[in-house]
């Protein structure tokens, strides 16, 4: 979608306008199985707003990732992509949007939207989220990206994150969240995830070089690089955090047992842990992760596997997004 109204990035209050038509070049995919299949309700009511709107033909529902990613690979350049979707869908479809210099717009239907916090339309009906995602003004946002080699497969891999890229514990719960209870989403389903992981708790040999200084070897709970203030279906990690700040912000939990993990997980729930003994936060431009062992890790709350190495970066201002105030 061709738009005249994209603001810079890096700023902390965006004033979009409204696009001045529909006819442009915007198109919605839905994912049918995020939030356990239940986004796949939203076909018929997204149809008609659609058609209402003179876009009938918008409305795109692939089997797969891999028919998503095929879908807008073919679409024209510079589209605005409307993902009807959560965290999971938005990562899936990242690598593909950017290369297609595509603009996108979220309606937040999955099980976290970090990302729809992130960007101010988390709590929009549909109606209200379509119409913003078709006539909103854009801004540029920021993108991590993490190198590393894939510890069963041996293959490097290449991956790009919008809302977090988790080391550690947090990736253990994103892969026990994935198999969880599919009545579960947002936050519920990541505290039954982090709960059950809780069982088998333990931590792993890290060591961390952070735009090159040296900041941390030894054990650790986790290590999660943030580019939104919240994770793990909206849990306050990084308040401070702005998708379009130019930054990263780390996460690190030290050499934590058992019974101060549950002293500091309330915290983590309301944004009280920052501060807390063993707990580490920095801002960063490029961050470097070593382990002794596979450490497993996680993007946007989707599990990667594990690897003894991983180097993460920022990408700036590269994303156009549609954006909301207030």
């Amino acid at each position: 979608m061709h738009t005249h109204h994209t603001t810079t990035a890096h700023q902390t209050e965006p004033a979009p306008e409204p696009a001045t038509s529909a006819q442009q070049l915007c198109y919605v995919i839905l994912n049918p199985r995020a939030r356990g299949g239940a986004t796949a309700r939203l076909q018929r009511p997204l149809q008609s707003l659609l058609s209402e709107a003179g876009l009938q033909h918008a409305l795109l529902m692939p089997a797969s990732v891999q028919a998503a990613c095929h879908l807008v690979n073919a679409l024209p350049a510079c589209s605005r992509i409307i993902v009807a979707g959560g965290d999971g869908s938005v990562h899936a479809l990242l690598p593909t949007i950017l290369a297609g210099g595509h603009s996108l717009a979220i309606i937040p239907a999955g099980s976290g939207n970090d990302t729809a916090r992130a960007i101010g339309v988390h709590k929009l009906g549909l109606k209200a989220a379509l119409h913003h995602a078709i006539y909103g003004a854009t801004m540029l946002v920021d993108v991590g990206q993490a190198d590393f080699i894939d510890a069963d497969s041996g293959h490097d891999r290449t991956v790009l994150f919008i809302s977090s890229l988790s080391a550690g514990f947090d990736a253990s719960i994103s892969l026990r969240a994935r198999e969880g209870p599919q009545w579960l989403s947002g936050m519920p389903r990541y505290l039954w995830a982090t709960l059950t992981e809780l069982r088998s708790l333990r931590t792993w040999p890290l060591q961390l070089t952070v735009d090159d200084d040296a900041l941390h070897k030894g054990s650790a709970l986790f290590a999660t690089s943030l580019n939104t203030s919240s994770f793990g279906g909206g849990m306050p990690a990084m308040q401070h955090a702005r998708i379009n700040d130019g930054k990263l912000n780390l996460l690190l939990a030290g050499d934590i047992r058992l019974r101060e993990v549950l002293h500091l997980l309330p915290r983590l729930l309301t944004g009280l842990h920052l501060g807390q003994p063993k707990v580490r936060h920095q801002d960063f431009e490029q961050l470097h992760i070593q382990s002794q062992e596979p450490v497993p890790i996680a993007a946007d709350g989707e599990f990667l596997g594990s690897t003894k190495e991983i180097k993460i970066q920022i990408r700036t201002a590269c994303l156009p997004i549609v954006y909301r105030t207030g």
